[in-house]
């Protein structure tokens, strides 16, 4: 087996605006695992939240000097991913999604498949709204039409965040869900939450800093709308210290490092009763695709970092009327357009 990689950058359609940052576009890494004529992709989307850049993840990759062994059962070769990872969760993902496409291929077994996802039950993802020139709205809600769910990038203080959902309101009356991504303190969250409960918004996903459980089950008490962890919910093991400020959680490939750990998220979730989201960083679609298989397993998706970008090299899961819908074959199913082959021989 070989394993290769190569840096590329995606850029924004738009900037990309949350209550902390704002980007142009995102350096992410591809790795290829090969071999038995078999080539397996991952992705490495990584995010300076959690202190984790494309440096760092290149720096590693070059200190691997082994490769999984081809006989290895899937999750020894996720052990294996987890030992060269260097502790960087989005290179981990990226080796052990490389790992398990290599894997599944190698079957003839589709990922959903193997984790015995209902591709027929496919969740509709939501379409995201970042936080930008107020101008912008308009033309961004129009490009959400195919799309039934909006998903609103919130964070910037009580009149900011008003504003912002009276432009979204004037254009369109689609259902919401609203992401503050820790911005908010205890007294603006009680009242956004009471105020957002009368504008057809559906859940808020983490309005206070990770740090501040205290406060989260306090507004869990008092909030008409349900609370969902993003950056409290990292692995399953957080998932028992915070299932009492929280009604459900954000599983993130990127955050949580294998797709094997994102289904454990999944069982210990339901043993909690909480409700479960599928999320994602700004990615192409080998990563997209990759959390796309375990969709059916789950309450709400929002898996459209793909759909952010306007220079993704490669084809995998669809959305059509709002709708996830995974790509046939065998593995990821994910493959490269046509398009890119000449330019980016790298890309494989």
């Amino acid at each position: 087996m070989e394993l290769s990689f190569t840096s590329y950058r995606l850029n924004c359609t738009h900037p990309f605006g949350i209550s902390r940052s704002t980007n142009d576009y995102y350096d992410i890494v591809y790795v290829y695992l090969s071999g038995a004529g078999i080539t397996g992709k991952g992705e490495a989307a990584p995010s300076a939240r959690y202190g984790e850049t494309n440096g760092r993840v290149i720096k590693q990759l070059n200190c691997i000097d082994e490769v999984p062994d081809e006989s290895m059962s899937v999750e020894d070769g996720d052990i294996w991913c987890s030992d060269h990872s260097g502790g960087i969760s989005a290179l981990q993902a990226a080796l052990s999604t490389a790992w398990l496409d290599w894997w599944t291929q190698k079957e003839k077994v589709c990922l959903a498949d193997y984790f015995k996802s209902e591709k027929e039950n496919m969740p509709l993802t939501s379409f995201t709204i970042s936080i930008g020139d107020l101008n912008l709205i308009p033309q961004k809600i129009a490009e959400a039409a195919p799309y039934r769910v909006l998903k609103i990038k919130l964070g910037l203080g009580l009149q900011d965040d008003q504003q912002i959902i009276k432009l979204i309101r004037a254009e369109t009356d689609k259902l919401i869900r609203v992401d503050a991504n820790e911005g908010w303190d205890l007294e603006t969250g009680l009242t956004m939450c009471k105020w957002l409960a009368d504008h057809h918004v559906e859940f808020v996903e983490q309005p206070f800093k990770a740090d501040n459980l205290h406060d989260t089950a306090a507004l869990r008490k008092k909030s008409p709308l349900p609370l969902i962890a993003d950056e409290n919910s990292i692995v399953a093991a957080n998932i028992p210290d915070i299932a009492h400020a929280f009604d459900g959680i954000n599983i993130k490939l990127m955050k949580c490092a294998s797709l094997l750990e994102g289904k454990r998220m999944i069982d210990t979730a339901r043993n909690y009763d909480l409700q479960i989201m599928l999320g994602c960083m700004v990615e192409s679609a080998v990563g997209i695709t990759a959390a796309a298989h375990l969709a059916p397993q789950v309450d709400y998706a929002d898996l459209d970092g793909n759909l952010l970008i306007d220079n993704d090299p490669y084809n995998g899961v669809q959305v059509k009327d709002g709708r996830l819908i995974l790509p046939d074959g065998n593995g990821l199913g994910v493959v490269l357009d046509s398009s890119y082959e000449k330019n980016w021989p790298e890309l494989k």
